[in-house]
C-alpha cells in the first residue's frame, strides 16, 4: 500500500490564486465587513462572507474557475474515475469539471433524503472507483470531510479534495490531516486580502482586523 501524502492547504500559489481573488472581488462574491460582522451557521462572528456561487452567473469567471480546477486535479491527483461535488454549493462546478474531464459525476448531500430512496450520494458510484471531491470553500473542513467519509463508506477511493477557496484555518489543517485526506485550493485567504488591499476594497486597518480574526475565529468579536 503506497504512502498517502497529505497536502496541507496547498493553494495554487501562482497567477491563478491572484486572478480568482480579483474575479471574486470584482463580481462581489466576497463581502468584507469588519464593522458589521456576519454570523455563520456555526455561530461564529465573521468579518467576511464568501458566496462563490455568484461566479456561476459570469461565464468568463465560471469558465476560468472550471479550467483551473481541471488543471489542478490533473496535476495533483491525475484523472479520477469520478468527480463528486459537495452539496449544494459545489454541485454546479463539480458537474462542469466532470463534463470537461469526460468522467461521471455524483454529488453528496449533507444528510440523506427523508423520502424516496433516502440517498446520501446522488448518482452512481462503485466500490473501488477513484474519486476527487470538489468543494466550494473550506472553513473548518467538517462538512467537507463528511462527504469524503460517505464516499469511502460506499467503497470509493478518495484521491483528495480540491476547493475554489480556503480560509486556511488551523483547525481545518488538523481535521484533514486526521482524516488522511489530501486537499488543495485554488485561492486562499491571504491572497484575497492582498488583492483586496491593492484594489482599495479594504484599508490597512481592515487588513489587521481580518488577519487577527483568522487567528481565532471562534473567539472573535469586533
Amino acid at each position: 500500500m503506497g504512502e498517502i501524502v497529505y497536502v496541507c492547504f496547498m493553494a495554487v500559489k501562482d497567477e491563478t490564486a491572484s486572478s480568482i481573488a480579483e474575479y471574486l472581488l470584482q463580481i462581489k462574491a466576497i463581502k468584507l465587513q469588519p464593522d458589521r460582522p456576519f454570523t455563520w451557521a456555526s455561530g461564529w462572528k465573521s468579518p467576511i462572507y464568501c458566496d462563490n456561487r455568484i461566479s456561476l452567473s459570469y461565464p468568463k469567471v465560471r469558465t476560468y474557475i472550471r479550467q483551473a480546477l481541471v488543471k489542478a486535479i490533473e496535476e495533483k491527483y491525475g484523472k479520477p474515475d469520478c468527480i463528486a461535488g459537495v452539496a449544494t454549493a459545489a454541485i454546479a462546478q463539480g458537474a462542469l469539471v466532470a463534463e470537461a474531464m469526460g468522467v461521471p459525476f455524483v454529488y453528496v448531500r449533507s444528510s440523506p433524503k427523508d423520502h424516496g430512496r433516502e440517498n446520501l450520494i446522488e448518482g452512481e458510484v462503485a466500490p473501488g472507483q477513484s474519486v476527487v471531491v470538489i468543494e466550494d470553500l473550506i472553513s473548518t473542513g467538517k462538512s467537507s470531510l463528511k462527504a469524503v467519509q460517505a464516499l469511502r463508506d460506499a467503497g470509493c477511493k478518495v484521491k483528495g479534495m480540491i476547493s475554489v477557496f480556503t480560509y486556511g484555518f488551523r483547525v481545518a489543517d488538523e481535521n484533514f490531516e486526521a482524516d488522511n485526506c489530501p486537499v488543495v485550493s485554488l485561492c486562499d485567504y491571504e491572497t484575497l486580502l492582498e488583492k483586496a488591499l491593492e484594489a482599495k476594497y479594504i484599508s490597512a486597518n481592515d487588513l489587521n482586523t481580518l488577519r487577527k480574526w483568522r487567528e481565532a475565529p471562534e473567539n472573535w468579536n469586533n
